[in-house]
């Protein structure tokens, strides 16, 4: 598809899409705008960065334009809330669209007033929607179109009860879109139980990662990943996005960073609303060339451009890493996703790799020992002997090599 003609969008939202740059549909876009916006329930598989917010975004203006009631945008986090309400209101503002955006972190009276002018779409967290739910300060009976943006996202940070009680205040003849970058049994759960026979999307299978970011592992001590930090950030010079597993490592990285002499913000959740959107805008313009980010955190960081993605440490479950690679080779640019894994991580580097069908490329550390370190303290092999590691080699000018990695048995998905 070369361009949004062709998808059924009516033509003053053509020209819009026009004036704002938009030439070409990315795959999801091609494949979910035609049947939303003939309001057939749809699932959409695909990673971050892949123009999600348009594919719903698009058919849901246009049918609000169309049918009686409104919209509601459920997504699990305020940073990504404020900046899918920020694209609907770029598409809708010649329409005269209004939204009302329910966000935990702050005051409840403008959400308040906000809902009491009937706004056209709804865009909120599902605790901060729970929360005027109960105080009677909205209902759902009027929704015609409900999306549930990173299911699975919302479903891991424990969001399943809120989620179970939206649904049970919609009505039942509406028009539902759900979008995830992982498919797991739960998620196909609420989708049969709550979808009239969804047309599946399926850009890439469930768990694929973004075929232009280049990945890399290093297996590293604890005390070494400090220095190895400031190796990659001098190798890469471009924005960065380094996670952390704790709020508490985010702070310690951050610190570790500036200290290097390098401009760097976290994002957390002991960050107040408007911290973390200081630093997430500081990072969009360049006043910040790191931002450090917890997982949950770090889920409406939608920012293209970024060079490096670095998992400082694994992620809690394997389908974090799909997300967290995600926020690099956005909008057709390529990118680059290092992660450092302890010797005694070999298990969750694996989960990893079976989830995204694929091994990691494991690079030497620069000027460190990279034999001795894993012949003494990991159950990854010693290098160089039959059934050792294999290691793939990116110092700069040096031709790659690769040795065999052992023969896999049972794979735990988490310790």
């Amino acid at each position: 598809m070369n361009d949004f003609y062709g998808l059924g969008i009516a033509p003053a939202l053509l020209e819009i899409l026009k004036r704002l740059g938009f030439k070409i549909p990315t795959p999801i876009q091609a494949q979910i705008i035609p049947a939303a916006i003939q309001g057939k329930d749809v699932v959409g598989i695909a990673q971050t960065g892949t123009g999600k917010t348009l594919a719903f975004g698009i058919p849901m203006i246009q049918r609000l334009a169309q049918v009686k009631g409104q919209g509601l945008v459920i997504l699990p986090t305020r940073e990504l809330a404020l900046q899918v309400d920020e694209v609907l209101r770029k598409i809708g503002h010649g329409f005269g669209l209004r939204t009302a955006i329910l966000i935990g972190g702050t005051s409840l009276f403008p959400q308040i007033q906000a809902l009491a002018k009937r706004p056209h779409i709804i865009v909120a967290t599902p605790g901060r929607l729970i929360d005027h739910l109960h105080q009677k300060n909205l209902r759902l009976d009027g929704i015609a179109i409900a999306v549930f943006d990173e299911a699975d996202r919302m479903f891991d940070m424990g969001f399943w009860p809120q989620i179970q009680k939206i649904f049970q205040a919609l009505p039942e003849n509406r028009q539902t879109m759900l979008f995830s970058a992982t498919m797991p049994s739960e998620i196909m759960k609420i989708a049969s139980a709550h979808m009239k026979m969804p047309v599946r999307v399926e850009v890439a299978p469930a768990g694929t990662t973004v075929e232009r970011v280049t990945q890399e592992l290093f297996i590293v001590l604890r005390e070494q990943k400090t220095e190895l930090l400031k190796k990659m950030l001098e190798r890469f010079q471009g924005p960065t996005l380094v996670f952390a597993r704790t709020k508490h490592g985010a702070k310690k990285i951050v610190r570790q960073i500036r200290d290097m002499g390098i401009n760097a913000a976290e994002i957390h959740s002991n960050r107040s609303l408007g911290q973390r959107r200081e630093a997430l805008e500081g990072f969009k313009r360049g006043v910040y060339r790191v931002l450090v980010a917890t997982d949950i955190a770090s889920r409406g960081i939608d920012v293209i451009g970024i060079e490096l993605v670095l998992n400082y440490d694994l992620p809690s479950t394997p389908d974090d890493y799909v997300h967290r690679i995600g926020r690099t080779a956005r909008a057709g640019a390529g990118g680059h996703a290092i992660t450092f894994a302890m010797p005694d991580q070999a298990n969750e580097v694996r989960a990893i790799e079976r989830l995204i069908r694929k091994p990691l490329p494991i690079s030497k550390i620069p000027g460190l020992s990279f034999s001795n370190l894993v012949q003494s303290r990991s159950p990854w092999g010693q290098i160089g002997e039959s059934g050792g590691a294999r290691i793939q080699h990116h110092t700069a000018g040096a031709p790659q090599r690769r040795f065999r990695r052992p023969r896999r048995g049972h794979i735990s998905r988490q310790r």
